[in-house]
Order: C-alpha cells, then structure tokens, then sequence
C-alpha cells in the first residue's frame, strides 16, 4: 500500500505541473480577467485533498468491498461540502474575484476529480492474466 501511495503521489505531483504549466501559458494568452489571484493556492488546496482522501480509500480498499464502497461515498460528501464551503466563503469575502475564482475552481475540480477516480479505479481493477499464446 505504501509503494502505490507514493506512485499516486509522484502522478499527482506531476500532473499538477502539466496543469500549472497550461495555466502558466494561458494566463500569457488570455487576459488577466479571468484568472483570479487565488488559483495558485487552489492548485495546493486540491492537491491535499485529493492526497488525503486517496490516502483513505486506498487504506479501505485493504477492507472488505463494502467498506471501500462506503468509505468511496463518504469522502465524496465531505469533499463536496469542503469544496462548496471553500466557493462559498471565498465568493462572500470577494465579490469582484468571485467568478474567475468559481470558474478556476471549477475546472480544477473536474480534472482532479477525473484523475482521483482514474487512479483508484486502476489500483482496485483485479489484474487480468496474461493472454499469451504459446
């Protein structure tokens, strides 16, 4: 378990520079409106999360099937409440900056969360055997 967490680790550290050098580029490319001055500190916020809840459904998978089912939902509401509370105080707090903020948040959101379920769903596959023909 601990080889595949830090594989995980090493995946996500570089992902996450693929997507911060596309954000690098963009931000040369497009104007400065519609990037908001907090998307740095998005990229480590889901970085974290996404660590730590790998973390524990990796830990679950070691379960019975239904405990990692359960644990799967589970880390899925939380995160679903910590992300709308994190949207929710940051656009009260900052009006003007609300929308680019939504919109980074939201495209992190869906590309970690696509990369989050990629990986679990690769180390939860049961390994196929060779189909070699002699």
């Amino acid at each position: 378990m601990k080889s595949a967490y830090i594989i995980f680790l090493r995946q996500l550290l570089l992902f996450s520079a693929i997507l911060g050098s596309i954000v690098l580029i963009s931000r040369f490319l497009l104007p400065g409106t519609f990037f908001s001055p907090a998307l740095p500190f998005l990229f480590v916020f889901f970085i974290a999360t996404t660590l730590l809840s790998f973390y524990y459904l990796l830990q679950s998978t070691q379960k019975r099937f239904i405990k990692f089912v359960n644990t799967f939902l589970l880390t899925i509401l939380v995160k679903l409440f910590l992300y709308a509370g994190v949207m929710m105080a940051y656009a009260f707090s900052n009006r003007s900056d609300a929308i680019p903020f939504m919109l980074g948040f939201f495209i992190l959101y869906l590309f970690y969360t696509i990369f989050e379920s990629a990986s679990i769903i690769k180390y939860t596959q049961p390994s196929k055997p060779d189909n070699k023909v002699d």
